[in-house]
């Protein structure tokens, strides 16, 4: 047996490498336009918005009167990135070194696989996921945050202080990584977060002025046309509402009557997605070697269903989350994953090949974000429900005795 799973093993270890190959040399030559991917083109905002911000960052300042830059002031470090590659142009360094961080996390998912037991599920969830996104991943700074996220919860269980130290890192290049926390227990991870991000917070403010301006710009934040508040437009459309769908903060959002209720409403399902959030915490019993990654992808699942923007590349954050509770034996988290792949094909069609469709709300358009929001509602509630079972309601697994293991061998014997 154990020879036939060794000769088994190296093949799949060489059609994961294959696939991940295959896939994300697609992916380059989309971003780097040797082949035209369907709908608008997703590099725009790195030729145009990230190398706008980069000529402002690059002078010691934070770009204060666009109210684009929606980002903790750690983001900084990820729009100033592609100066590490001076023989390439801006776009073209910018997309390399997505790839990089592409590459860092797959290394990290096959190392994690093999280490707890031979297991690919987990780098197989990333090799897939990713390229299911199209292009958009390499045309944003969110694989960069993921890698972060993925190396700060793989390194949770034995090095609860390097977890920490990249958690508050990933907190102030993006926010979302401070949800890796919601399943931490011990009491240095938190430590090293609160003191690593403080540490960075103080540098970027003494060194830059306005680094906590994307607050206010945040705030006033609309319903962005792919979210799920966003489907009470659509179909209101379709029955004279007269608002409108324009380019607003950054995003093509939603403008007009009863906006600000719909923003308001998804901010009290945050609320109550972070108040369900509290009270499993309370009410855990035990803490099983996969319960940290589990509680991570279920509160950013939470979190990211219930925001005002469901952008594409938030999909990136789910996927490499959702890799790493894979990684690990006994997740509960399988059918969830499932979805969230689904979820993520769905996402490609609306955005960017049939997103016309989207914005002009028509059957089709609507038709993709039900599906694509419904499974990500149906993965947020399944994820929590199994996080609850397994942590709360169900009984502790027992562990026979020395004597009663024993005594089953003498008896099978």
């Amino acid at each position: 047996m154990e020879g036939a799973r060794g000769e088994r093993f190296p093949f799949g270890v060489l059609a994961l490498v294959g696939t991940w190959g295959l896939t994300r040399l697609m992916l380059l030559l989309f971003v780097f336009k040797v082949y035209v991917f369907p709908g608008p083109d997703v590099t725009s905002d790195v030729s145009v918005i990230y190398q706008g911000w980069y000529e402002v960052l690059k002078h010691g300042t934070f770009p204060l009167d666009d109210v684009t830059w929606q980002y903790p002031p750690a983001a900084a470090l990820a729009i100033l990135s592609p100066a590490l590659l001076p023989f390439l142009d801006y776009a073209q360094a910018f997309f390399v070194l997505a790839f990089l961080a592409d590459f860092v996390v797959f290394g990290l998912l096959q190392y994690a696989g093999l280490r707890s037991g031979k297991s690919l599920r987990g780098a197989w969830v990333w090799v897939v996921g990713v390229p299911l996104l199209g292009p958009t991943v390499y045309a944003r700074y969110d694989v960069m945050v993921t890698a972060v996220a993925v190396a700060a919860l793989l390194a949770g269980a034995r090095h609860p202080r390097v977890m920490g130290m990249l958690v508050g890192f990933g907190a102030l290049v993006k926010v979302w990584p401070v949800l890796l926390l919601v399943g931490a227990v011990r009491r240095r991870a938190w430590a090293a977060a609160a003191v690593s991000a403080g540490g960075i917070a103080v540098l970027f403010a003494v060194a830059m002025p306005g680094a906590f301006s994307f607050l206010t710009f945040q705030r006033d934040r609309g319903t962005e046309v792919e979210s799920l508040g966003s489907l009470v437009f659509h179909v209101a459309r379709q029955y004279g509402w007269d608002g409108q769908v324009l380019l607003n903060y950054g995003s093509v959002e939603f403008l007009g009557p009863y906006v600000d209720v719909v923003s308001t409403a998804a901010l009290v399902l945050t609320a109550v997605a972070f108040g369900w959030l509290l009270l499993w915490r309370l009410c855990t019993k035990r803490f099983l070697p996969h319960t940290l990654a589990d509680a991570a992808f279920v509160a950013v699942l939470m979190f990211t269903t219930t925001s005002r923007v469901i952008s594409p590349q938030y999909m990136v954050w789910l996927v490499g989350l959702a890799a790493v509770c894979l990684c690990i034996r006994g997740s509960r988290m399988l059918l969830p994953v499932g979805l969230v792949l689904a979820a993520c094909f769905v996402t490609v069609l609306e955005f960017p090949i049939w997103f016309s469709h989207v914005v002009s709300s028509d059957r089709l358009g609507i038709t993709l974000l039900f599906a694509r929001n419904g499974l990500l509602m149906i993965a947020t509630l399944l994820a929590a429900l199994e996080l609850w079972r397994g942590t709360v309601s169900e009984p502790a697994p027992t562990v026979p005795s020395q004597a009663a293991r024993t005594k089953e061998t003498l008896a099978s014997s």
